[in-house]
C-alpha cells in the first residue's frame, strides 16, 4: 500500500518515518520531495581496477566537493545526497525516482530503493545530461513514494550504510 499524503503526515507526526530538517511544503500527493545537500561526489576518469572482490579504500575514485551549487557535465556520472536524513520503520520502505523537471533536462537516476528500517542520509547516483547543468543545495530533486509492506520485516535494515551522513561512497566489503 502506497502511503497518501494523509498517511505520511500522520506516521511523521507520530514519529514513525523521521525526516530532518522536516518542511511540509516537501509533502506531496503520495510521496515526499527531497532536497539536494551540500556535497557531492565526482567519479574520477583512471585506468585503475577497482576490484570488487577486494577491501579497499574506495576514495581514491571520486572527487568530493561540498558548496551551495555543482555543475553536472555532459555524460558525467556524480553521486549526491539529500540535505534530509530519514529513519524509517520496519514496516514502511521507499521507492526513489528523480523529480521530472530535471529529467526534462536530460539527468537521470538510476532506480533507488530505501530498505524497510534504514536510516540515514541517502546518496544517490545521478547521469548528466548531452548539456552542462547547474544544481543547487536545497532544491528538491528527488521524489520518495513510500510503502507499507504486509508485514513488519523480520531483518530490517542495519547494513554498511547504516545511519551514513553526507554523500556516502561505496563500502567494498562482506561486513
Amino acid at each position: 500500500m502506497i502511503l497518501s499524503d494523509v498517511d505520511l503526515r500522520t506516521h511523521i507526526a507520530k514519529g514513525r518515518i523521521v525526516i530532518e530538517p522536516f518542511d511540509e511544503d516537501i509533502i506531496r500527493e503520495n510521496g515526499v520531495d527531497l532536497r539536494l545537500g551540500n556535497e557531492i561526489a565526482r567519479l574520477r576518469r583512471t585506468s585503475e581496477l577497482l576490484d570488487t572482490e577486494l577491501e579497499l579504500d574506495t576514495s581514491k575514485f571520486y572527487t568530493i566537493e561540498r558548496g551551495e551549487s555543482f555543475v553536472i557535465h555532459p555524460d558525467e556520472r556524480v553521486l549526491v545526497t539529500t540535505l534530509e536524513y530519514i529513519k524509517l520503520p520496519a514496516d514502511v520502505m521507499g521507492f526513489v525516482e528523480l523529480r521530472s523537471t530535471f529529467a526534462r533536462m536530460g539527468l537521470s537516476m538510476p532506480p533507488t530503493i530505501i530498505d524497510a528500517g534504514f536510516e540515514g542520509n541517502l546518496t544517490l547516483e545521478v547521469h548528466g545530461s548531452s548539456f552542462p547543468v547547474r544544481i543547487y543545495a536545497g532544491q528538491r530533486f528527488a521524489h520518495v513514494i513510500f510503502a507499507k509492506t504486509s508485514s513488519l520485516v523480520e531483518r530490517p535494515y542495519r547494513g554498511k550504510y547504516h545511519c551514513q551522513r553526507g554523500v556516502t561512497l561505496p563500502r567494498i566489503s562482506d561486513h
